[in-house]
């Protein structure tokens, strides 16, 4: 209780504003009714008799204290007062998209400042930024296509990873986006989305790169788009440690932005083209295209977030009779025919649940929040008692409801809850006839299988207890014996000494010098003996302590390890390296025809 006191807040405090104008009124009402309503103020004394009456005019109960409260349980209601947390599910917009980056050695022309990989990875970050839901997944490309992150809904990680892209990390040069589209696409299938959006950020296709794209995504039901990078001028390409990319004849490249192929190339696959901008005009008009399938639709994520419960629906309770009051005179007698409804033990037992939901209703609303044993004493329907009861482990009471019923399903059911009460051989039968019913059932089939198995492992296992035990048994019995024969033995022995007559002799006694002829014989003084164990024992000690010499080791290789930058390049360098070694041993990669 006094955690929950603690936790008590308002979701909506700025309500409470509505309380100031009701606290005016209440105020101005009450002085207008202090100031009318009486004749003795306006008519004089000696004619207020033969005007009025003798009979006192009198006032009706004052009801602005009343209109007051009522205002004010009205505003904290709307201001929301919450004190618990409960899980909600997380669902979002089923939309994913898949940004395909061209990491080709053109990207690092200085056309657009600083350079154009620059730009378009600043331009990733600012899609990233704006995109609210759905799923994003990074490909970068070059002379092949690499998946950098697949579909997820955590940008941040992308946006982590972005700034580490460049073309010296690809580990094949030249540029192949039909590679990095068919990869796009494969990204889509495998998350199991059946649509989706393909965005190309490149600075040029070439005509037959463009034809295969087209063919790709035909039919395909996938939104495409492409966003160009550079200008038309173009730039040369510099090398890291100086000058400029050259072709075979020593002429300076210098790769321009054709957009008219790009934007025919969106075209013809039923796609959007844009120009890389400063603003966010780009994103807004790429993104602006609802997928074709999506519509509204939302997918449930695995994770749950807590959210506030907001309790004010219960105050509404108290304006209640407020309401009713201004609905009507005499609706109080309205409600005295709910007194013969029943005695007030049968009042008092009846829950507000039972006013306005079913009993399976209740059943499943007890199922939801996990009170498994409420809910199966509340179902009505024998399956979802059975489901609920087992649920709860009662497996013998899940058995007798599954029973109930004659599908095929409860049949299997029924089997499974006598598999978990330990009744294999009725199990078994249980499933048999739900096969019966419903034939190619393979749950059934291999619970059929596993069950026998089970029965045969118990077999063999009561068989060993039972051999141990009967080896135990024998191994007693033998003891049994053999303690008898030595019993009796010892008596006989007993028997016979005692029948000796030999007076008894004191024990010989040893002179004091065999213990010092010991010690000589032995070749070592007993302070030998003690000096040399605490050697032994110095020895270990030291043996457990490390040298000099690997503390130096160690403290180099911690002072190594924090000179290690933390920098992602270099994980994702060996990861495209490795896939691009198993790609060229299948023979799956082609060959580019230019270098950047």
């Amino acid at each position: 209780m006094m955690a929950q006191l603690s936790a008590l807040h308002l979701m909506r405090p700025e309500w409470l504003w509505a309380l100031l104008p009701a606290a005016i009124l209440a105020l101005l009402l009450l002085y207008f009714r202090g100031k009318g309503g009486s004749w003795s103020e306006v008519i004089a004394p000696e004619l207020l008799p033969y005007l009025v009456g003798n009979q006192q005019a009198t006032r009706g109960p004052n009801l602005v204290p009343l209109l007051f409260i009522a205002w004010a349980i009205a505003a904290v209601a709307a201001a929301g007062p919450a004190w618990e947390k409960l899980p909600q599910p997380i669902h979002q917009k089923q939309d994913a998209l898949v940004l395909a980056l061209d990491l080709s050695y053109s990207m690092m022309a200085q056309d657009l400042s600083p350079s154009r990989l620059i730009r378009a990875r600043q331009k990733l970050l600012d899609l990233l930024e704006q995109r609210g839901e759905g799923q994003t997944g990074l490909i970068a490309y070059a002379g092949d296509s690499h998946i950098v992150t697949p579909l997820t809904d955590d940008n941040p990680t992308i946006a982590n990873l972005i700034p580490a892209l460049n073309p010296g990390m690809m580990p094949v040069p030249g540029s192949d986006p039909v590679a990095a589209i068919r990869q796009s696409i494969e990204l889509l299938r495998s998350a199991g989305i059946i649509d989706g959006k393909i965005m190309l950020i490149t600075d040029g296709v070439d005509d037959e790169a463009a034809t295969e794209i087209k063919s790709l995504l035909r039919g395909k039901g996938i939104s495409f788009a492409v966003l160009g990078i550079g200008t038309r001028t173009g730039a040369p390409i510099p090398l890291p440690q100086g000058g400029f990319i050259k072709d075979s004849s020593g002429n300076i490249v210098i790769p321009t932005l054709d957009e008219s192929s790009l934007r025919a190339l969106a075209a013809k696959s039923g796609g959007t083209y844009s120009r890389i901008s400063l603003d966010d005009d780009d994103l807004d008009r790429l993104l602006s295209e609802t997928l074709p399938n999506a519509g509204g639709q939302t997918l449930a994520l695995e994770r749950t977030a807590d959210a506030w419960e907001d309790r004010g629906y219960l105050l509404i309770l108290l304006l209640l009779p407020v309401a009713l009051s201004l609905f009507r005179r005499g609706w109080v007698v309205c409600l005295l025919p709910l007194l013969f409804l029943g005695n007030p033990q049968q009042a008092s037992a009846q829950s507000w649940d039972d006013l306005w939901l079913t009993p399976d209703q209740q059943g499943q609303k007890a199922l939801n929040v996990g009170d498994n044993e409420a809910a199966a004493s509340l179902f009505e329907n024998p399956d979802w008692a059975a489901t609920a009861a087992y649920r709860n482990e009662d497996y013998e009471r899940a058995a007798k409801q599954f029973a109930e019923n004659k599908t095929a399903d409860s049949a299997y059911n029924h089997g499974n809850a006598l598999a978990k009460a330990g009744e294999l051989d009725e199990a078994i039968a249980a499933y048999k006839k739900s096969l019966e019913l419903q034939a190619e059932q393979s749950d059934a089939i291999e619970n059929i299988e596993l069950l026998e198995k089970m029965k045969e492992q118990q077999e063999q296992q009561q068989e060993q207890q039972d051999q141990e035990k009967s080896d135990e048994d024998q191994n007693q019995d033998e003891e049994q014996e053999q303690d008898q024969q030595d019993q009796s033995g010892d008596q006989e022995q007993s028997d016979e000494q005692s029948d000796k007559s030999d007076p008894p002799q004191d024990p010989p006694q040893e002179p004091e010098e065999n213990e010092q002829d010991q010690d000589e014989e032995s070749g070592q003084e007993p302070e030998e003996e003690e000096q040399s164990s605490e050697n032994e024992q110095q020895q270990a000690e030291q043996a457990e302590e490390p040298s000099e010499e690997d503390k130096e080791k160690e403290q180099a290789m911690e002072q190594w390890l924090r000179r290690v930058p933390d920098d992602p390049s270099g994980l994702l360098r060996e990861k495209f390296r490795y896939e691009s070694r198993q790609r060229e041993q299948r023979g799956d990669r082609r060959e580019n025809e230019t270098y950047w």
